[in-house]
């Protein structure tokens, strides 16, 4: 199957792109050689290529920053997703499309399955939240994930900004009133790589599993801890920790349909964690 990835500099397309190379022919594109929101360099792209299989590792992700640029996130996130899924839908490619845990609102009391009805609370949730949209009403063939919290080799992460903390100050602070599914970049690639090989078209949620969410503060305990460092952790909280955008108290994913779709078991958090903190 041929396959084209757009935004090849991001972090998950670093690590996405050698995992889906080593069973389909693969051709890579970053902002500069194809930018979703360039709608007529985007139609040409495809027209010449003819893939099978769009994967768009492209998008917005200043989570804070949108709070304010609203225009700048929808941009991307809504506008320049639904201009991708117009181009597909002209050259009859399926679309491998991320969205996020921020389109729900935190108040649930069990994981987000695919189906629960989303309400983000930010406006970047909000912006994934309409790429959704445009992706299934435009579109029949696609896969639409719906991820979490995401760390990898490329790019900034929890993960790295804990280890630079670290570095910096013998006691950390990080809340921990906010429950999420951490996801290692390598653990979702190779889930993607075996659902657009099921060919099982729908909405997924893949994350790396924890049994129904870890906070914040768990996590940053188990880096210190794999990497055997002895810095003193304290909790805050959210309202304490304020930021521009709000983020929900409790968003972690169920990926039950993932895996009986196509037969993928995610990792458990501390395991990805701790191949993740061998390869640095």
């Amino acid at each position: 199957m041929k396959v084209v990835v757009l935004g090849s500099e991001g972090m998950l397309a670093q690590d996405l792109i050698p995992i889906v190379a080593k069973e389909h022919e693969t051709l890579t594109f970053d902002k500069d050689q194809a930018d979703i929101t360039d709608k007529e360099r985007l139609f040409d792209l495809l027209g010449r290529t003819k893939p099978h299989l769009v994967i768009n590792c492209a998008a917005y992700n200043k989570v804070d920053e949108a709070e304010t640029d609203r225009e700048a996130a929808f941009h991307v996130n809504a506008y320049g997703v639904q201009q991708l899924a117009l181009a597909c839908q002209e050259f009859g490619n399926a679309l491998c499309h991320f969205s996020t845990d921020y389109v729900f609102d935190g108040k649930s009391s069990r994981p987000y399955r695919p189906d629960d009805e989303a309400n983000p609370i930010s406006v970047y949730g909000e912006s994934k939240r309409a790429g959704e949209v445009f992706v299934r009403s435009i579109l029949n063939r696609y896969y639409l994930i719906r991820t979490s919290s995401l760390y990898g080799k490329s790019g900034s992460n929890f993960v790295y900004a804990i280890l630079r903390l670290a570095e910096e100050k013998d006691v950390l602070t990080v809340v921990q009133d906010q429950i999420m599914s951490p996801t290692w970049t390598v653990n979702l690639a190779q889930g993607v790589l075996a659902l657009i090989g099921s060919g099982k078209f729908g909405v997924y949620h893949l994350t790396d599993r924890t049994d129904g969410g870890i906070s914040w503060f768990e996590f940053a305990k188990e880096i210190l801890r794999v990497k055997g460092l002895s810095n003193q952790i304290e909790t805050t909280t959210s309202q304490e920790f304020a930021r521009p955008a709000k983020r929900p108290a409790y968003s972690a994913l169920d990926t039950t349909s993932f895996t009986l779709s196509c037969g993928y078991e995610p990792m458990p958090w501390k395991e990805s964690l701790k191949r993740f903190l061998d390869t640095i």
